[in-house]
């Protein structure tokens, strides 16, 4: 039964110029990354104090995981029921330290990574990294990169250095790019009398980060921005217009958009057609923002169905490093990270299944009241049946049978956590 709706909604699709198969095999080769903080609620394991910065998880869901090893069984779980390829995605405060070793972060080095490059060789993925700007005591007065106090400046500038050390070995050992993203949570609450100033010491640190050599075809760094956060609600240094400007005027650094980390007015999806036009690549940290950066689970709203339809419209599949970036704490954590990387997965798939082509030559004539009931009509495409093929051939549950494993686990497992 299910062989026979694949097949009737395959002829659907060819009957409006869909390659059914390409789009499923296409698919299958595009790598998404997923993000290590959903399962610990960003909290790391090289410090014990509060999340700060800006980030803040909300909710106080049983089965948290605690350790390395926890950690690693949750998302090894989680990718169990996501289809398609994958990376994973780690921030610096993720280093495994041996037992007693102290070790601070201008000073992380490779081997306190190792774990995380076998467990990746494992699952035959590749590691997208971050340097940790935040929840740590040398954050002083909230500021980091842009603090005028230059001994805290040096220390972040050399905790930048040995993430892209770091990220070189990722690259290296999986044989598969590493994408290294800069960003910062500086900036003030209130007014600033100086914004000139944290951005000119901002650059400045950013550029001495990319002193330390490395290979720009393994390690593709990126300097990501956003339009306030918690506790630095009037200025944020990293604005869009900053990392823009440094990326275009730096080579080989990339932009990346976060789309919860602009206006609510401000669209993502039509951001990124505009800077395929000037950068060879760019990146995306995808998320759901609820009002504001809010880091809500993904779901294949329209928003997310737009991003993806723009990188797929623009040929863009191998310009865009894709990444999802979000933590929410008051439900399953690993339901979490299944629903989102599959919406995502849903929305590539769904940008694939549609005749671009023939769209694109309506637009050009200017044919838009066909264009418009065309479009539409494509809404009630037998997309679901498609999905669940997909999924078939990636050997994960086809629907929300998925659930039930999460149950389960989160009964043998999870809950003797607490």
């Amino acid at each position: 039964m299910a062989n026979e709706r694949f097949e009737s909604a395959k002829i659907e699709y060819e009957n409006i110029g869909v390659d059914v198969e390409a789009a499923i095999n296409r698919l299958m080769n595009v790598p998404v990354s997923m993000h290590c903080w959903q399962g610990d609620d960003v909290k790391g394991f090289d410090q014990d104090g509060p999340l700060t910065g800006g980030i803040q998880t909300t909710g106080n869901y049983l089965g948290k995981s605690r350790t390395p090893e926890e950690l690693m069984a949750d998302m090894d779980k989680a990718m169990s029921l996501i289809p398609g390829k994958k990376k994973i995605n780690l921030h610096a405060s993720y280093a495994i330290f041996e037992e007693g070793e102290v070790v601070d972060r201008d000073k992380i080095e490779p081997k306190h990574f190792k774990k995380w490059v076998d467990f990746a060789k494992e699952h035959n993925v590749g590691i997208d990294f971050n340097p940790t700007f935040f929840s740590h005591p040398k954050v002083k007065d909230g500021l980091t990169l842009t603090s005028p106090d230059e001994e805290t400046r040096k220390f972040w500038i050399e905790h930048g250095k040995a993430c892209i050390r770091i990220a070189q070995y990722f690259a290296e050992e999986t044989g598969i790019p590493c994408v290294m993203n800069i960003w910062i949570g500086d900036g003030f609450k209130d007014v600033p009398a100086d914004r000139m100033g944290p951005r000119q010491r901002y650059k400045d640190s950013i550029e001495k980060i990319l002193e330390q050599p490395y290979d720009k075809s393994k390690v593709k760094i990126c300097v990501e921005s956003k339009v306030f956060g918690i506790g630095v609600e009037s200025y944020t240094a990293g604005s869009a217009e900053f990392t823009l400007s440094f990326a275009a005027s730096h080579e080989g650094c990339l932009p990346l958009m976060d789309n919860g980390h602009y206006h609510p007015t401000e669209l993502v999806s039509d951001k990124i057609p505009a800077l395929l036009c000037y950068y060879p690549e760019i990146a995306l940290h995808i998320t759901r923002g609820v009002r504001w950066d809010s880091d809500h689970v993904l779901l294949l709203d329209d928003e997310t169905k737009e991003i993806a339809k723009e990188i797929v419209r623009c040929n863009a599949l191998d310009r865009v490093y894709m990444a999802l970036d979000y933590f929410d704490a008051s439900i399953n954590r690993i339901s979490a990270w299944v629903v989102g990387m599959r919406s995502w997965q849903k929305a590539l798939l769904n940008a694939m299944l549609m005749p671009n082509e023939a769209l694109k030559k309506l637009q050009n004539e200017s044919r838009f009241t066909e264009l418009m009931a065309i479009q539409e009509e494509l809404k009630t495409m037998p997309f679901g049946d498609i999905w669940k093929e997909y999924c078939r051939r990636c050997g994960v549950d086809e629907d929300i049978t998925w659930f039930t494993k999460v149950t389960e686990y989160e009964n043998q497992v999870l809950s003797k956590r607490n």
